[in-house]
């Protein structure tokens, strides 16, 4: 399969990477010093995973910063290029996406476009009317920075915000190139895959902050903090149990009376 690729950003270049194990992968950007490493198998960002997989030279690999030539042949295209939020005004700056999805759609209208870009809820499904792309969908990942293609590697969750055939098809395609077999997949909706990001983001902020507290506030009564987080642990495992059950429970409900689950 050929796989266009665009941006070369932590998210965009692991992913290209992951893929070009298994697939002929185009990753374009704008930034001319980034195709030019990528070219010579230099990684342009801290990664120890991505910097040992270029240097292997088993990847199927090439990085332009021509945008026109690099969708005409695409059977797929991703979007990873920035979207950062401007504090001041409440919104992310989603004009690098619109401008990557109008020009893939424009050069080559049957391949089908997976954001991968951080946008608002709501925001792929009104630009999908908007435009009348009907192949345009939202799928979020998951990464850290300088431990990307390990996280894709070795996924937790693959979500994919369409329940037909492209999301099935390019959920299969991220789990197929991975090295956990046993990875989750969930097919949603755009908006609740837009969600599933934010929320995830928000979460995780949420855990990283109580954390925080809870380690000063040990260390100022002199406890042991990790005797503390242990026990939270099993806290959260019996949480875990609780929320999957009740899901579990939902779903056969669900699915007796033939509703929308």
């Amino acid at each position: 399969m050929k796989i266009t690729v665009v941006g070369a950003g932590y998210v965009g270049i692991s992913l290209a990477v992951l893929l070009a194990r298994q697939h002929h992968v185009v990753l374009v950007d704008i930034l001319q010093h980034k195709v030019d490493q990528i070219n010579r198998r230099v990684s342009p960002i801290k990664d120890a995973e991505i910097s040992d997989y270029l240097a292997s030279g088993e990847l199927d690999l090439k990085a332009t910063s021509d945008t026109n030539t690099a969708f005409n042949l695409s059977d797929m295209v991703i979007i990873a290029t920035p979207t950062n939020y401007d504090a001041t005004t409440n919104y992310f700056d989603t004009s690098s996406v619109e401008n990557a999805v109008e020009l893939s759609h424009s050069n080559n209208p049957k391949a089908p476009i997976f954001i991968k870009s951080t946008v608002p809820v709501g925001f792929t499904e009104k630009y999908r009317q908007r435009m009348k792309i009907e192949n345009l969908y939202f799928s979020p990942e998951f990464l850290r920075e300088g431990q990307a293609l390990k996280d894709n590697l070795y996924p937790s969750r693959i979500i994919v915000g369409d329940r037909g055939t492209d999301g099935r098809m390019f959920s299969q395609l991220l789990k197929d190139v991975s090295l956990n077999r046993e990875t989750p997949i969930l097919l949603t909706n755009s908006s609740e895959a837009e969600a599933i990001k934010l929320f995830s983001n928000t979460y995780l902020a949420m855990r990283i902050a109580f954390f925080n507290e809870l380690d000063s506030y040990a260390l100022n009564s002199n406890m042991d903090t990790e005797q503390i987080i242990q026990a939270l642990g099993w806290i959260q495992e019996l949480v875990t149990s609780i929320i999957t059950l009740h899901l579990a429970m939902a779903v056969t409900a669900c699915r007796r009376t033939q509703s929308n689950y």
